[in-house]
């Protein structure tokens, strides 16, 4: 059988970073890779969350575990030009702080700070930019590396179309859907929030991929 590929985007979606809550001891099981504090769960290494069965010795009803898999992965640091993956950590109005995951479809052994500055948001009106309309803490991005800073730390910039949010968290707490290059739309509330939208890839009936919002 032919080995199923996943994309960076989708695993970047189910990545934990050190500090990441996990969940709650009262709903589940705390398994490797993770601490726990005050009755949470949650990430103490860079790796995929994975959903177990919890064994059951008691014959009551068990609980799922969560653990993060750290998979074997790339040593090499990010370069300029690279196209990474990365969770926003922290957003003002001078820059917004990401977590770098992936270099490519890569997953990197160990996180890398980056910076979005507002003049590297997009290609137009940069002077009106607003860091927090454009991303929010939680949401996973596509950027490119523009140049490295101090301390293995990278400038990053999402002006093409085809970069920006590709997984954005509404305020409740879901997984939005883009509705325009400006807007992505929470589907349980309906509400719709601002965020610099990453182009969408489509595929036409011939084959051919085309982009579109």
């Amino acid at each position: 059988k032919a080995r199923r590929h996943v994309s960076a985007e989708r695993m970047a979606a189910e990545i934990a970073i050190p500090g990441d809550r996990m969940g709650e001891l009262k709903d589940y099981e705390a398994g490797p890779g993770t601490y726990t504090l005050n009755g949470i769960i949650f990430a103490s290494v860079v790796g995929v969350k994975k959903m177990t069965k919890a064994k059951n010795e008691n014959n009551k009803k068990s609980k799922q575990r969560v653990e993060i898999f750290r998979k074997q992965s790339a040593s090499e640091l990010p370069e300029r030009g690279d196209i990474i993956t990365a969770k926003v950590a922290k957003v003002n109005s001078r820059l917004a702080k990401v977590n770098i995951l992936f270099s490519g479809e890569r997953l990197l052994k160990e996180t890398f700070p980056g910076t979005i500055r507002p003049r590297d948001v997009r290609a137009f009106d940069i002077d009106n930019v607003q860091l927090y309309q454009s991303f929010r803490p939680g949401d996973v991005v596509r950027a490119e590396v523009i140049s490295r800073g101090d301390q293995k730390s990278y400038y990053l910039s999402t002006a093409r179309d085809e970069l920006g949010v590709i997984l954005g968290m509404s305020a409740a707490g879901h997984a939005m859907v883009p509705i325009s290059w400006n807007q992505m739309q929470c589907p349980v509330t309906k509400a719709k929030e601002p965020r610099k939208v990453a182009k969408i890839k489509s595929v036409t009936s011939n084959g051919a991929k085309k982009q579109k919002h």
